[in-house]
Parts: C-alpha cells; structure tokens; sequence
C-alpha cells in the first residue's frame, strides 16, 4: 500500500470509530429540527449508480443513511460541531457491491478447507489433499473444493488419485461448480456404492469401461455421499458466516443473496437450519455485519409464504426474505448442463434434465401466485429456452405483475433466447468471472462455433430487455466485484490479448449498475439499496483510484474501505 493509501486508510479508521462515540447531543438539530450529517464525504469522485445525479462530489451521512448528495457546497450546509469530514482528495467512492449470487455458509466453510481452486496439475491436487490428511486424525473426514480438470488438461480424477494418500479417511472433494465431486474409496465404501448402484434419476456416478465406479459423482448421484457425511455443528456454521461476512467485505460486497446449501439430491433443511441457526441467532445476538437476502428451496414453498405472512419479507435492515430457488440443470464442465446438441467431447450426452417440468411448473405457479420470488437455475440452451416457455405459461395462469423471475446463470442461450428475457422483465443473474475458464474450455466441450454463438450474452439480454445482476455464485468462483466488472468489460481471460465474443462486452456503467442498482432491483431491494442516493443506506466503498479516469482506464484489484451504514466494515 502507498503512503497515501495507508494515510488516507488511517484516517478512515479513525473517522469511522469517532462517529462511532458520537454524543446523543450531536445528532440533534441546530435549527428547528433541520438534520445534522454525522459524516461528510469531501473531495471525492462519487458514483451514485442514480440517473437523476450520476456523479458528485459529496456526500453526507447520518443514522446510517444517505443524508444529501452533490456538490460540496450543498452538502457542507449539513455540517453540524461534531460532525466528522473526510476529505478523500479525489478517491473514488461507489455504492456497496451486491452479489447476486452466492452459496454464503458454503463458501464460510470452504476458507477453512482443503483450497483446491488454481491448481493446474495432478500432482499439485494430490499433495494438497496429502497435507490435509496429514492434519487429520485416523477416520476423520476430509474435505475440499474449487478444482477445475480444465486448468490441467481436461482429465478427470479419480479414486486412485487419492487411495494411496488417504487409506484411513475418508474424503470428499468438490468440482468448482458443485454439480459433481470426488470421492475415495473408503468415502464409497461407507456410502454403499459400488458396481451394482444404479444411477438415480438426475444423477450420475462415473464408471470404468468395465462398469467400476471411478469415484466420481454427478447432480442428483452426490447425495449418496451427502446422507453419510457427519453434519457440521452449528457452532462451525456460525464461524462460517463471520468467516464468509469478513470476507465480502474485503471484497467491497456489502449485500449477498444467498441460494443457500441446496444442490440437487441435497436436502432442504440445511437451509432452514441456517436461516433459523445462523441467521436468526446473528441477527438476535448483533452479529450481522452486513445484509443478506435469502433463497430456499422451491419445494418448501409453502413454508416460505406462511414465514413471509408472519414477519414481512424485512425481517430486519441485515435480513430479507427473497423467495424460492430451484434446478432445471447441471453444469457445464460436469456435462450436466442440459443442450439441443451433444456434447462434443461426450458424443451421445445432452445433459440432464433434474426435475419433472409438470412439478416445476406447478410449484413455480403456485409459488408465484402467493407472492414470491422465483428464481431457477439454467445453463444449457435447452434449459433456457425451456423455462422461458415456462414463464410464459406462469403469466397467462396468473395474470400481468411485477414477477421478477430470475433464471440463475442464463449461460448459454439459443438464437433469439436472449431477446425473450425482455418480455416479462426477467432477471438475467449472470457470473461474469466464470468467463475466465469457460473461454478457455467452452470450444472442447460443445464445439467453438457454438460456445462463440451462445455464451455468456450480457450485451444481447441488456439490448433484449434482461435485467441484469451480476454475482460470483463463490465458492464456485471466489467474490471479486472489481475483477467480475473487468471481465465483463473486456472479457479477456488471463493471457488474451483480444476478447472472447467482442460483440457480448458491456459498458463500464452497465457493468458497474449489474453489482449494484440492477442487482438491488433483481431482489425487490432497489428502495434501500444499490445507489448512493438520499435516503438509502449509506453501503459504499472507497477505491485506491484518484479520478474517474484512472478508475475507469485501470480497474483496481482491490478496494481501500468498506462502509456499512456509513460505518467502517473494512479494513
């Protein structure tokens, strides 16, 4: 960090603590009840994410909210005796980053185990898990995710990567996508599978040529491993949520939406649990450092509704109530996801359809009728193109609204999928960083002239009338707002030199607005979130950048400070 950075990061710290020991006295008012900032923002580049005042100079906080915006002579007429101002000599300052898309208690739990994202060789993978091993006790479980064959060459692992290293534990390692994992022979073992486990339906376990099961698992086929792994306590859990908070906040995320711990085969309690264990218990105890808005399983609709007519969907300013999530497919590096045209390195394979469409629609109807949001994971063209016509059918059963489907990831679309998006006003909840390694394997698993036609259309669902909310869906990629809107600008994995697609880059703004204001938008928060404009809460993040200029010609990789509720959250 550069002598200023750290000055200026001093300063923050010690403008956030003072506010913090502000005197009752000094919120009042000095004139008849006219409003006294508790901090006031000088000098700085804002970016409001707000049409009606794009950009300002100034901004005063108090009580947590967004005070006034604009010049600096407006707002300096808030400036009361104990009112703190902090000139950031040109720093930029955006709204607070909301991720659209994350697996929160997951990705809290995965910090704390085996890191297998970036590893690019079998041998690396292997003595990674070596060393956890190594730190557990005979019989102890051993965890892990993020892998990616791609990075080393498209092979996939199996048990005998991991039977030598691991004889007396047991051990189950995630793809970076979720839809599939690996697990060892002593995990098969105690899970019952074997040459004679048949396939469950939406799943699949990988065999040999001569039908032995390799040790990998597939969707729907991971819940065989699933129901044998011990729970984590609810104590770790909570860890997790601290863990998974200080984290985001590193990253300039103020908001997540949170899909939860459902994968399909999985069970839906583990959501609830957390909603009830976790959440509730950190909001009961003050221990929400930032806010959270909750997906559940869309089976448990019913459960959600009564829950939504009990407390409201704002059960607090830390925790809303989003609506419901479900699965059409898998993925694509799992071969899940679900085409009109095989795969081309699996000749035959379409991928998997995971539910029956006759339940899907009839919980997405009913869900819809009582007032929730829906929102459904698609990633195939086919899948697209399938629950498209299905929210058409959902709208002429129940009537012109503000629905807000969400289709979660809308990866690959089929010609004129993407202008479809635009007919009800769908969300298009997108991952931008998940570019970095599909430009790269896209080709290999469905043919270049494909993947080139298909993939990742942010620019054709912006033009199509799509709203767009980016997120990182971590831990299958890790949060990174700044890296994810510098993808999505000029969509170079690491090493090109031209962009992957060209014609499907976004704007700077519009790449800016899908993490914040359209992202408050796609969750029914944009009245309190999402821009830094009067009356909202004051979620915002101060860059290292000192004009727009630099921001704007040199993305940084990281932000300086996160504010939530005008106080410091990091560093």
């Amino acid at each position: 960090m550069s002598t200023r950075s750290a000055f200026l990061a001093a300063g923050v710290a010690i403008v956030a603590a003072a506010i913090f020991l502000l005197p009752p006295a000094s919120r009042l008012s000095r004139n008849l009840g006219e409003a006294v900032a508790d901090m006031i923002l000088a000098n700085a580049t804002i970016y409001t994410a707000d049409p009606a005042m794009p950009f300002a100079e100034a901004m005063a906080v108090r009580d947590g909210r967004v005070l006034r915006v604009g010049g600096y002579d407006s707002v300096k007429e808030l400036k009361g005796t104990h009112t703190f101002e902090l000139n950031l000599s040109g720093n930029v300052v955006l709204p607070g980053f909301i991720d659209s898309h994350v697996h929160f208690i997951d990705g809290g739990l995965q910090l704390a185990r085996v890191p297998l994202r970036g590893v690019t060789s079998k041998d690396d993978f292997i003595n990674r898990v070596k060393e956890a091993v190594g730190d557990k006790h005979h019989g102890q479980w051993v965890f892990g995710g993020g892998w990616n064959n791609d990075a080393w060459g498209g092979d996939f692992p199996t048990a005998a990567w991991l039977d030598d290293i691991s004889p007396d534990n047991p051990v189950w390692l995630s793809r970076m996508d979720g839809h599939m994992g690996i697990a060892n022979s002593l995990t098969m073992k105690i899970a019952g599978i074997d040459k004679n486990t048949n396939n469950p339906v939406g799943g699949t376990i990988m065999r040999t040529t001569e039908g032995e099961p390799t040790g990998l698992l597939v969707d729907a086929a991971m819940k065989l491993v699933f129901d044998v792994i011990p729970e984590v306590s609810i104590h770790e859990r909570r860890d997790a949520l601290l863990r998974a908070s200080r984290h985001a906040l590193m990253r300039g995320v103020t908001t997540v939406v949170d899909v939860g711990s459902y994968f399909p085969g999985k069970s839906e309690k583990q959501v609830w649990q957390d909603f009830t264990y976790i959440y509730e218990w950190a909001h009961s105890v003050e221990n929400m450092i930032m806010r959270v808005c909750l997906f559940f399983p869309m089976p448990t609709w019913s459960r959600v509704s009564d829950l939504i007519h009990e407390k409201g969907r704002m059960i607090s300013q830390w925790i809303h109530l989003g609506g419901v999530k479900a699965f059409l497919d898998g993925s694509l590096g799992s071969s899940s996801a679900l085409f009109y045209e095989h795969y081309k390195d699996t000749p035959g394979s379409y991928g998997l359809q995971l539910v029956d469409m006759d339940n899907l629609f009839n919980r997405t109807l009913e869900s819809d009728k009582s007032g929730l949001q829906v929102a459904i994971h698609a990633i195939g063209d086919k899948a697209n193109d399938m629950l498209l016509d299905m929210f058409d059918e959902v709208v002429d059963r129940n009537g012109m609204k503000d629905h807000r489907f969400r289709i979660e990831h809308a990866q690959h679309l089929a010609p004129g999928a993407a202008k479809r998006f635009g007919k009800h006003g769908i969300v298009a909840s997108v991952q931008p960083d998940h570019i970095l390694d599909d430009a790269k394997s896209a080709g290999k698993k469905i043919g270049i002239e494909r993947a080139e036609r298909s993939s990742y259309l942010f620019r054709s669902l912006s033009d199509g009338g799509a709203h767009l909310a980016f997120g990182s869906d971590w831990p299958v990629s890790d949060i990174n707002p700044l890296q994810a809107i510098q993808t999505a600008v000029s969509r170079k994995p690491v090493g090109w030199e031209a962009p992957w697609i060209p014609a499907e880059c976004l704007s700077l703004d519009d790449s800016l607005k899908a993490h914040t204001i359209s992202a408050a938008y796609a969750c029914f928060l944009e009245h309190v979130l999402g821009s830094l404009s009067e009356g909202k809460y004051a979620d915002f993040v101060i860059l290292p950048c000192t004009s727009w200029n630099e921001f704007a010609s040199d993305i940084p990789g990281h932000v300086l400070a996160t504010y939530v509720n005008g106080k410091q959250a990091y560093p």
